[in-house]
């Protein structure tokens, strides 16, 4: 059987999905991460499900018929539709979406490998970026708010079922899309060379997500902020935690301090070794919760007895068992985060990091699956 097809026998293994009476439940969700209620077992979280995986489980289990985004407004709604049910009868109690400003940067292209994919994937280029002097930050396309079409998340606040959250944030933080403009080559010179030409930069990207985010929290059913910034890699920070904390950390505890007005929970997804600044995050920050895990930077059941008692831990299924396991091995290692880690309690159970393209689809619906049999 090829990854990512969802075959009969593999159909007769799910008991929970899809689910049929769908009963979702954010104020619970948010109230167990606070770690004001006890639930019986953990709420399901997940970062991002790609359209490869979600299209096929869209059209195998829940018998609709997917459709590609494209650019017009029909087109968008019936994407839109799906994709809402899609988090709907997997058992989450929100939908999580993301979309960001359309900032350039120079990429790598190549064919997406995953079975069943006819897409591209992108890569950031690490050694030339589009900004390497003043006259190029003069000269540099910054994209305009006002330009900014935000109807998928308008779409997608209207249109909630009952119970259901809304879980999102700009695709990229602020450190990602510095590393990226700059490129992490040339960051890392001009943090020697020219600081006054970074903190422009940061500056300059933190303005505008903060923009983003103010529209954002004035939609009326955002539960959370779920923002995603890789500052880490397996051993360490990409850049010093000491140049993260003067270009970066600010303009989280900025947006952190705008969601925290609102009454919303501020979690923050990023990879890598961060041990570092994970004392500034909780501290000064003010994250409400932590995702993305890998076991061999710091397995989730550790860095929960580590951090659990101050924030919520938000997946930590490791994705190199989603990918390589079978289906039965990745129910396992389910039950073993919820046994340890949702007995602790501040745990949603979900993968460590997201369901790429190269999952199969079989693996990921196993940890869902299992998942739902506490409920």
């Amino acid at each position: 059987m090829q990854p990512g097809r969802v075959s009969i026998k593999n159909r007769a293994m799910l008991r929970h999905l899809p689910v049929t009476t769908p009963r979702p439940d954010i104020q619970t969700f948010v109230r167990v991460l606070a770690g004001e209620l006890k639930a019986p077992a953990p709420p399901l979280v997940e970062y991002l499900v790609d359209d490869v995986v979600m299209g096929q489980i869209v059209t195998a289990l829940l018998g609709r018929c997917w459709a590609e985004e494209g650019p017009d407004r029909d087109s968008q709604k019936r994407y839109l539709d799906n994709f809402i049910e899609f988090w709907l009868r997997m058992g989450y109690d929100f939908v999580r979406f993301e979309r960001g400003l359309p900032f350039k940067f120079p990429q790598m292209i190549a064919a997406d490998p995953a079975p069943g994919s006819a897409k591209q994937r992108a890569w950031a280029e690490e050694h030339h970026g589009s900004i390497r002097s003043w006259e190029d930050y003069e000269a540099y396309p910054w994209p305009r708010i006002e330009a900014m079409d935000f109807f998928p998340f308008e779409y997608i606040n209207s249109h909630l079922p009952d119970g259901m959250g809304f879980l999102t944030c700009h695709a990229g933080g602020i450190f990602e899309h510095l590393s990226w403009i700059m490129s992490l080559e040339g960051l890392g010179f001009a943090l020697h060379d020219h600081p006054d030409l970074v903190r422009a930069v940061s500056d300059r990207i933190g303005e505008l997500l903060l923009l983003f985010y103010r529209h954002l929290l004035d939609l009326d059913r955002v539960s959370a902020i779920l923002s995603g910034d890789d500052m880490g890699f397996r051993t360490g920070t990409l850049i010093s935690p000491a140049d993260l904390r003067t270009y970066c950390l600010p303009w989280h505890k900025r947006i952190a301090s705008m969601a925290h007005e609102k009454g919303v929970p501020y979690y923050l997804h990023s990879c890598g070794n961060i041990t570092a600044v994970m004392g500034d995050l909780i501290e000064e920050v003010g994250i409400d919760g932590k995702h993305s895990f890998e076991d061999a930077v710091l397995p989730v059941e550790e860095f929960q007895a580590r951090y659990g008692d101050r924030i919520a831990v938000l997946g930590g299924l490791d994705v190199h068992i989603l990918a390589h396991s079978g289906p039965e091995g990745v129910r396992q290692k389910t039950r073993q985060l919820i046994e340890v880690c949702g007995r602790r309690g501040r745990f949603a159970v979900g993968s460590g990091n997201s369901i790429p393209s190269y999952i199969p689809v079989e693996n990921y619906l196993a940890m869902v699956d299992e998942a739902l049999e506490r409920f």
